[in-house]
């Protein structure tokens, strides 16, 4: 009979040759794969590399997490699995700092570079973003400046591998589209098809915010999101019954507020919005130089005479009362201050230097005299030839 030390001796050394070829067949498992790797493949749940050049755009919606994305980005194949780019998320640090917007991401990334993509700004295509008194067109400052409007603005952040939503597509379905297909709010409805075929008819009606645009988006489809999102935001706001508890009607107070906006230096909102009630109680015209600008195509802070003389649909020192339609995107601010403007019986203000300094006063006289400080100082000099 064999000793019991020498079958164990056996039984040790077939253990270890066993586990010697588990090895050796891990080796060249693991090698074969990689040796038949073809389309970037790591292995069955994953791509390698940060993708094949094809460009995806991929949004992530406000209030979403970025593991949320995983099907669909398996669906479109810019990740191998939707297992993967979950282990990777999950693997990132970061991966819950991402924020809501469009990206631009490849075909066949893997999980890793999808989610590292998703965490680059420089991927991110820009938000909208509206700023109380912006307007729909571009002005054009004397001196060269453009302050951008937002139709042009529409067309900068969509731009999408050289192509863009158009500005011209724009004005021209501002201008023709009927504003209830573009979701404007019932009491408007009536003032804008008045104003026939001007873009600048749905002026005001994009409210001022932050906005994530589709870029695949028509001009159409794009206008009618962000007036349906504004409406929906004037609404929720209670803006009709606010128009109502001050005397006006819900598009008075949009086009008041958007006065105070062009008109009011910051922190004086609430006594410009005081001149506009008084000269409106008097009843006398408003006067304002900004409502003059509104119909030019070059601007200044000083008008001539000429400029103040034109009869347009927003001119307040050729019409009496307001003007026809708002002539910026009034902010919540600039309509709380009509709501709540300051106590005082000014009918005047004259911003009399380049530091913003302005002053309000009751009497003509008293007005004539800060207007002079005001041309002493320069600012009312023009460029005008």
């Amino acid at each position: 009979m064999e000793p019991v030390h020498v079958k164990r001796r056996q039984r040790g050394i077939a253990v270890l040759i066993a586990s010697f070829v588990l090895i050796i067949g891990a080796v060249i498992y693991i090698a074969m794969r990689v040796l038949s790797n073809s389309g970037g493949e790591v292995d069955g749940n994953d791509y390698e590399g940060e993708g094949n050049g094809t460009v995806e755009l991929v949004q992530i919606p406000e209030g979403s997490s970025i593991s949320q994305l995983g099907p669909e980005l398996e669906e479109r194949d810019i990740v191998k699995s939707d297992a993967a780019f979950q282990t990777a998320a999950a693997s990132n640090s970061d991966a819950g700092n991402i924020q809501p917007g469009f990206y631009r991401l490849q075909r066949q990334m893997s999980a890793s570079s999808a989610v590292e993509a998703l965490l680059d700004a420089e991927n991110r295509v820009d938000m909208l973003e509206v700023q109380g008194g912006s307007t729909l067109m571009d002005i054009n400052v004397l001196g060269g400046d453009v302050r951008y409007g937002v139709y042009s603005l529409i067309e900068g952040v969509t731009c999408n591998d050289g192509e863009c939503v158009n500005k011209a597509d724009l004005e021209n379905t501002a201008a023709t589209v009927d504003p209830a297909e573009l979701g404007a709010p019932e009491w408007a409805l009536e003032e804008i098809r008045a104003r026939g075929d001007d873009p600048k008819r749905i002026e005001g009606l994009i409210a001022p915010g932050q906005y994530v645009l589709d870029p695949n988006m028509s001009a159409q489809e794009i206008l009618t999101d962000l007036i349906t999102r504004s409406t929906s935001m004037y609404n929720e706001t209670g803006i009709v019954d606010r128009a109502a508890a001050i005397g006006i009607t819900p598009y008075e107070l949009l086009t008041s507020a958007s006065l105070v906006e062009r008109e009011a230096p910051a922190g004086e909102f609430d006594k410009v919005a005081r001149v506009i009630l008084n000269r409106l109680d008097a009843p006398m015209r408003l006067e304002f130089d900004s409502t003059v600008n509104y119909g030019l195509e070059d601007v200044e802070l000083a008008t001539t005479d000429e400029d103040r003389g034109n009869v347009t649909p927003w001119n307040t020192y050729a019409m009496d009362g307001l003007p026809e339609t708002p002539i910026a995107s009034p902010s919540e601010d600039a309509i709380k201050a009509m709501e709540n403007p300051a106590d005082g019986e000014w009918l005047f203000f004259v911003t009399i230097d380049d530091q913003g300094t302005t002053v309000f006063t009751n009497t003509f006289e008293e007005h004539l005299e800060q207007v002079d400080r005001a041309i002493d100082s320069g600012i009312l000099d023009t460029q005008r030839q």
